[in-house]
């Protein structure tokens, strides 16, 4: 079994693959002051409630963009499994051609994320990672990365609401629809986050596909907050939480078979 882990500034996200099916699934809070241990105990008793065994694993590959957490969660890798975890980086090769301003500069969630995406999916490809930044990648017809959007994330902004304006509170965003406007504070933050989120990404689809000259043939959301704000676009576009994890499986696999 492969232990996928990816590293993200809110969560640690942990897949457990068996052949191509995630089998297992958990996150855990990002927190720099942790060590190994704790995080290795914590794993340990999740994967223990579910039937798992971390003594099952036989390969592990993480992707990080914290990187004071890095070694860190590799040490964790090794405490459970034995095993030696594999590093999304320079000499792990991806098979993704990234053609931007510097290529070492791109970070390794969406690398995962555009590998699973150009594996999977027609091309021209968009992908929008909604976690604790917006991230659109943007994958031309060949598969290449040509570059990004980043914008502030749904939480970020929520936070900046609730602590900037002393008159408005945290909201729950998790609903089951959203009007275009409220009749009350909660209401009306929740129609100004969710669907303004919505009609940006919609809005910078439209942009990105203007400047690419050609229609995007798929438009894939990802991230923590894909199920809360993918419902609300206008645009259609194939909703995968876990693209990165897929993509840590593929780029995995791809580096052991070309050790055999």
């Amino acid at each position: 079994m492969l232990l996928a882990i990816d590293i993200g500034n809110t969560n640690v996200t942990v897949g457990v693959y068996k052949e191509k099916e995630l089998v297992f699934l958990t996150r855990l809070a990002t927190d720099t002051r942790r060590t190994g241990a704790q995080y290795a105990l914590e794993l340990n008793q999740i994967a223990a409630l579910s039937g798992l065994s971390m003594q099952e694993v036989t390969g592990a590959i993480v992707s990080s963009v914290v990187p004071e957490l890095t070694d860190v969660l590799c040490n964790a890798v090794y405490m459970l499994s034995g095993k030696q975890a594999k590093v999304l980086g320079p000499g792990l090769k991806n098979g993704l051609n990234i053609k931007i301003d510097n290529p070492a500069q791109l970070g390794a969630d969406l690398v995962a994320g555009a590998v699973a995406a150009v594996n999977k999916y027609p091309m021209p490809c968009l992908v929008i990672d909604l976690g604790t930044a917006t991230k659109i990648s943007v994958l031309d017809r060949k598969g290449n990365y040509r570059g990004c959007t980043i914008s502030a994330g749904v939480g970020l902004s929520l936070k900046a609401l609730a602590t900037s304006a002393a008159q408005l509170p945290t909201v729950n965003l998790d609903v089951s629809s959203c009007p275009a406007f409220g009749t009350n504070t909660v209401s009306s933050m929740q129609a100004g986050i969710l669907l303004g989120t919505a009609s940006m990404l919609d809005g910078l689809c439209d942009r990105i596909e203007e400047e690419l000259g050609e229609p995007v043939a798929t438009i894939v959301t990802t991230g923590g907050r894909a199920g809360t704000i993918a419902k609300y676009c206008k645009k259609q576009n194939v909703c995968e939480p876990n693209l990165v994890l897929e993509g840590l499986r593929i780029i995995y696999e791809k580096n052991r078979r070309e050790r055999e």
